[in-house]
């Protein structure tokens, strides 16, 4: 029968063993996963297809400063009995007569002035345009961050996963000295079970890491489109630029946020809608011309049969005299509109730049905890060493030695957690300011 004992060492094996294979998996460079996220990514393709639909508008035909020309083709036809009765009293009957009449032609309709509305309408088609430039290279920038914050999640992760590794080596270290102890009679049998107790708790929360990692590693697989089980393994190394300055943030951030860059754009597709409302104002002058042909069969007429063609044209000028007040109305509104604007990118750029704020404020506190956490993982190292040491020669109580190695591993995980608390504000700083790069 399988103890309890040999249980649970060979759970823990098929736990190591996992973790173990997980680190032989293929290598994923973080440019590696960047390159395929901007390949696959739903969120780029949508906001690339939007783009190109912004491009596309972008024409005078569209814009309605060219002509329109058309191509029209009518006929009606019917089948009458008629009875004519004439003036010197004879009468004419006619049965199941046949009438037909057929138009074709070209025609075209060129409004040649309407108030600069069409000069408005293709400002308002280019700003658009640039409004979707805008938005796709903000989507390009945020997919590349998710995907670069997520990538050194997973190392923060893998790190915690390495830390309690040791942690179990060094429980399991704390055991065997326990047994020996034990066996010498220089322990009682309450320091064996203390030290197999450490040895379960360390290897659950092992259990519980791995499971944390696991689920990154799933979010990272999401983010760059593909089969959400792929296995791979990253570097082991958060590097992280030191060289960040607030003022300069905010200088870049003025001129390339995407935020910013939206707002003000909004602010000058309100200012081209009151061109666009004002040119109701003026007259609309539109010229008309065509070539047509035309034939018709009256067999009970005067005329049996009709055949014309010939050229057509003429000009149309209406001008707004009187709409219930409705065209003071539409400009009133255009200039709220037009504040409203100006109003949103001034909280606009005051929403970023408190954001710069935070966020520096986390980077340069992720940077000092960095430096006191690594070392401060030296001194709790040398401490654990030193209580091992201590331990093996009965100098100390299992109490004072798990104390020392719960320090080590709580200096650690600060240190890690610092790491990943700096290169998150560094990541997201750099995106406020869209100049992420991936060398």
């Amino acid at each position: 029968m399988i103890t309890k004992k040999i249980a649970f060492f060979i759970f823990c094996s098929m736990i190591l063993g996992v973790t173990a294979w997980a680190q032989d998996a293929p290598m994923l460079t973080l440019k590696d996963a960047v390159e395929i996220a901007l390949k696959n990514n739903y969120n780029i393709k949508l906001s690339q297809n939007n783009s190109t639909i912004a491009s596309n508008n972008v024409t005078l035909g569209n814009a309605g400063v060219l002509p329109q020309v058309t191509g029209d083709f009518t006929t009606t036809n019917s089948r009458q009995t008629t009875k004519q009765t004439r003036n010197d009293g004879s009468v004419n009957n006619i049965k199941d007569a046949k009438n037909s009449n057929n138009n074709y032609g070209v025609n075209l309709n060129w409004t040649i002035f309407d108030g600069f509305n069409m000069f408005a309408n293709y400002d308002q088609l280019k700003t658009q345009d640039t409004l979707g430039a805008v938005r796709l290279k903000d989507t390009i920038q945020s997919t590349i961050a998710n995907v670069i914050t997520t990538y050194y999640d997973l190392i923060s992760q893998a790190q915690q996963i390495k830390a309690l590794k040791g942690a179990i080596d060094i429980s399991r270290t704390q055991l065997h000295y326990a047994n020996d102890k034990f066996t010498v009679g220089r322990a009682s049998k309450l320091d064996v079970l203390n030290a197999q107790v450490n040895l379960n708790t360390d290897t659950a929360n092992l259990v519980t890491q791995y499971q944390q990692f696991k689920a990154v590693k799933i979010q990272l697989n999401q983010l760059l489109i593909r089969d959400l089980q792929t296995d791979f393994s990253v570097t082991d190394t958060i590097v992280i630029d030191d060289k960040l300055i607030m003022a300069d943030i905010i200088n870049s951030a003025q001129l390339q946020n995407p935020a910013i860059l939206s707002a003000q754009i909004n602010k000058r597709l309100a200012d081209i809608n009151l061109k666009q409302v004002r040119s109701s104002r003026y007259p609309q002058i539109a010229l008309t011309s065509g070539y047509t042909f035309s034939n018709s069969k009256t067999p009970a007429g005067f005329t049996l049969s009709q055949n014309t063609h010939g050229l057509n044209y003429g000009l149309t000028a209406t001008i707004n005299i009187f709409d219930g007040f409705n065209q003071n109305r539409r400009e009133k509104n255009a200039r709220i509109q037009i504040d409203n604007a100006a109003i949103d990118a001034k909280q606009t750029r005051l929403n970023v730049e408190a954001q710069i704020n935070n966020f520096f404020v986390s980077y340069l506190s992720g940077l000092d905890l960095i430096k006191l956490g690594q070392a401060n993982v030296v001194i709790a190292k040398k401490n654990l060493d030193i209580s091992l040491e201590k331990y093996k020669l009965g100098n100390i109580t299992p109490l004072e030695i798990r104390e020392a190695q719960r320090n080590y591993l709580d200096a650690q995980s600060k240190f890690f957690a610092a790491q990943y608390q700096a290169k998150l504000a560094e990541v997201t700083l750099k995106q406020i300011t869209n100049s992420i790069n991936i060398n």
